[in-house]
This record gives C-alpha cells, sequence and structure tokens, in this order.
C-alpha cells in the first residue's frame, strides 16, 4: 500500500490517496483510533471522488468510522475495456431510444460486480493492517457489489444499500443468502428503477434485522437526514 497525498480537513478527518497494486483508493480516518471501517461504493462505476461519495464518506467519518472508497475494475478513471465501453455505448442508445434495457445492464453490471468484488476484498486486506484501522467492518452504497460483498465476505458486520441501480439476477438470487443486519434506502420515484423490484430485492434478503426507509423523490434526491439515521445504524452494529 502507497499513500500519494493526504490533507487534514477542517473537521480533523485525515484525508489520504493511495495505491494497493493498481487499484486507486481514499481512506478518511478520525482522530480517534482504531476506528470501525466502513467500505463506501459508488454505484455503477462513478468515480472515488464523485461529490456525493466524498460528501457522504466525511461525514461518516466524522461520527468515529474510518471510511474507504476505491476505483474498481472498469470503475472511476481506470481504463476500461473494449467490451465494456461497447457495452456502455450499446446501453446509452437505448435508453435515448426507450428499448429494453435488462440484457444491457446484465451484460454490463454483472462483469463490473465480478471483478470488483475481489479487488474490494484485496482492499480490505490491506487497510485492516494499519493501526488506525478497527476489526470491525461494515460496507455503505452500491447494491449490487454490496450483496455479493456481504455473502463472500465474512467481516462485513453491516450493511447499507441504495436502492437505485440495475442489481443483477445473480445477484437478486445471492440476497437470500445475505445475513447481516441490513438499512436498504429506496427513493420512491427513482426514474429508471422499478419501485416494485426494488421491493421485491428487500423482501428477499435473508437478514433477520432489515431496515426499508423509503422517501419520496427522484434518484439523487436522498435525503440529508438519512446519513444521520445511518450513523444510528451503524453505531448499533459496529461499535
Amino acid at each position: 500500500m502507497h499513500f500519494t497525498s493526504e490533507q487534514c480537513l477542517d473537521d480533523g478527518i485525515l484525508e489520504r490517496e493511495f495505491t494497493i497494486g493498481e487499484i486507486p483508493g481514499t481512506l478518511w480516518t478520525p482522530g480517534s483510533a482504531p476506528a470501525p471501517l466502513i467500505l463506501m461504493a459508488h454505484n455503477n462505476g462513478l468515480p472515488k471522488s464523485a461529490s456525493r461519495l466524498v460528501a457522504r464518506a466525511r461525514h461518516t467519518a466524522a461520527y468515529g468510522y474510518a471510511v474507504a472508497t476505491i476505483d474498481a475494475h472498469g470503475c472511476g478513471d481506470r481504463p476500461r475495456s473494449a467490451a465494456d465501453e461497447q457495452a456502455r455505448a450499446d446501453l446509452r442508445r437505448a435508453m435515448q431510444a426507450g428499448e429494453p434495457v435488462d440484457e444491457l445492464f446484465e451484460s454490463l453490471i454483472g462483469p463490473l460486480v465480478e471483478k470488483a468484488v475481489p479487488e474490494w476484498q484485496t482492499a480490505l486486506d490491506t487497510l485492516q493492517s494499519l493501526p488506525e484501522i478497527g476489526h470491525t467492518v461494515g460496507y455503505s452504497g452500491w447494491t449490487a457489489v454490496g450483496i455479493r460483498l456481504a455473502v463472500a465476505e465474512p467481516r462485513i458486520a453491516a450493511a447499507g444499500f441504495f436502492a437505485g441501480g440495475y442489481v443483477p439476477r445473480a445477484q437478486r438470487e445471492e440476497a437470500r443468502q445475505l445475513t447481516v443486519p441490513l438499512l436498504f434506502l429506496l427513493q420512491w420515484d427513482d426514474e429508471g428503477n422499478p419501485r416494485q423490484r426494488a421491493l421485491d430485492l428487500f423482501d428477499a434478503f435473508g437478514s433477520r434485522e432489515k431496515t426499508l426507509h423509503a422517501n419520496m423523490g427522484g434518484h439523487i434526491g436522498t435525503p440529508w437526514f438519512e446519513m444521520e439515521d445511518g450513523g444510528r445504524f451503524y453505531d448499533r452494529h459496529l461499535k
């Protein structure tokens, strides 16, 4: 692991850019250490520098958590294969034409999940070797990756998912194997993400403790107070 930059933010949070081999990432740590770790992933390959993710990460770190995010394979600024680029182009064309897009999403998101989860596990292995990182681990963000990671990785003790975004059929089946405490955030009027599909997914989760928060509004309209509720959720399960 190689830290490439660092800055101390006004609230005492230390923000550091790092690389693990070819994997670039950002780590936010509070003044208190060791701190429980939350892995934070953005939906569908958006970069780790996306403003909404950075705001969530800094807010979560202020609650006393270490927060890490990475640009996994094919995500953010990392190179994409010709097949990835073609899948994205086909998807944009179909959406503009109002054509069915599920199979195109499968061809794009399915491989992203398959490649991203091992890289998240590599990052977790390395991050937990740092003295400022505690033993308990949570997950926040992209549902498709989160399902696979929480099922495959016993270190994940609690997960918060955003319902927006396509979840491949394989992960919808894996959802039945998920057992960790779960907070699921749904935007009731999320354009392009059928509400009933999200409700069916929530029903499929195998967790004995699972909570659904539904709010009015579109895809990026999640109310900021959900960050406060999310903080209390992680406090219950990670501290």
